[in-house]
């Protein structure tokens, strides 16, 4: 079966659980069970909708107009919407009487200042941005988009997998979808990160893909971010340097990404970030090992992407904190209140509460 049925496979069964949980009404059954004392948003584009019809990375931008839909949804429940140091002070003081709520946004793309700022703002939420300082340096590679532009850009493809020469059609939606599904399967499976980039900028150079540009094209510089830093709504977290799977490099080359973009963030804002996002953030990408490096230098919380909610377990494992995505392919308002309710991610996650290993 191919990695694109699969994906959408996986994507059918999690609409029909969500569907199932809200509409059974089960989420509210089981929201007492389940539903911690907070959570954790991730967003990463906020952006009105493209046309383009090939669009892999779409789970990760959602509209405007949804983001003000689930902000004002919040601001009308029975939460508050709190900062990264308010919710560290409520865990390590144990002040867990009323549920929280966190905004962060990863990666400092420019729409976070276009379109997120403003709905956020309105709204007065305190938002964190975690930034990889080569990002506003302009030296950053988002290889995830440079794979996609030479997917998109080309009919066919040809590049060494496995040492052995190999071409790939992709004329069709259906096929570009299909070879950029397995294209980012196989990168995303090397050992190392240093492989995978390898491989990624000798695609891009064969096919004329500027792989800089998309730092210049989506994200901000550090005069937009000393802009929003002044806000004292935001919070400026740390995301490394190369926005790199720290699992997949040395243990000193992890340690020096996490401590030298804080002090680059210092350097370039004159704030020192107290908080740290893992890049990508699933078990791949950061487990123990991170979590004891990012505490050894002193952050107050480190967050995943591992979806969950937060529970008073948590205090244990502030450099392991899960997170609920707001998904741009599940842009609907009773998804929300299913993954809030706690249902959702307690289902995926087998009802355990705190996943840190």
């Amino acid at each position: 079966m191919g990695r694109n049925v699969l994906t959408e496979l996986k994507k059918g069964i999690i609409r029909g659980g969500l569907e199932t949980l809200y509409f059974s009404a089960a989420h509210h059954l089981l929201r007492p069970f389940v539903a911690g004392i907070g959570v954790i948003v991730t967003l990463h584009h906020v952006r009105p909708p493209r046309p383009d019809r090939f669009q892999p990375n779409r789970l990760l931008e959602v509209s405007p107009g949804f983001l003000d839909d689930v902000v004002g949804w919040l601001r009308r429940s029975d939460v508050d919407l709190v900062s990264l140091d308010e919710m560290d002070r409520r865990l390590t003081t144990g002040d867990l009487r009323r549920r929280f709520v966190a905004m962060t946004i990863d990666d400092g793309y420019r729409d976070t200042l276009n379109w997120a700022y403003p709905v956020l703002k309105k709204h007065e939420v305190p938002f964190a941005i975690y930034i990889p300082t080569s990002f506003p340096d302009r030296i950053g590679e988002l290889w995830w988009l440079a794979l996609e532009a030479v997917v998109a850009r080309n009919e066919r493809i040809r590049l060494l997998v496995d040492g052995k020469e190999r071409s790939f059609e992709c004329a069709t939606l259906a096929d570009k979808r299909h070879v950029y599904g397995q294209l980012y399967g196989w990168v995303r499976s090397f050992k190392t990160e240093e492989e995978l980039r390898s491989v990624v900028r000798d695609l891009a150079a064969r096919y004329q893909v500027d792989i800089a540009a998309f730092c210049d094209e989506l994200c901000m510089n550090w005069p937009e971010l000393a802009g929003l830093a002044a806000d004292p709504l935001v919070t400026i977290g740390a995301h490394t340097v190369n926005h790199v799977m720290l699992a997949k490099v040395l243990e000193t080359s992890a340690r020096a990404e996490m401590e030298m973009s804080r002090s680059v963030i210092e350097a370039a804002l004159g704030v020192r970030p107290d908080h740290i996002c893992y890049p990508v953030g699933d078990p791949t990408s950061a487990g123990p090992r991170e979590f004891r490096i990012a505490a050894e230098l002193g952050f107050k919380t480190g967050v995943t992407t591992r979806p969950g909610v937060i529970f008073p377990e948590h205090r244990q494992h502030l450099m392991a904190l899960p997170r609920i995505s707001l998904n741009g392919e599940f842009q609907q308002l009773r998804y929300v209140r299913v993954l809030m309710s706690g249902a959702g991610t307690a289902v995926w996650n087998g009802f355990r509460r705190v996943n840190a290993a």
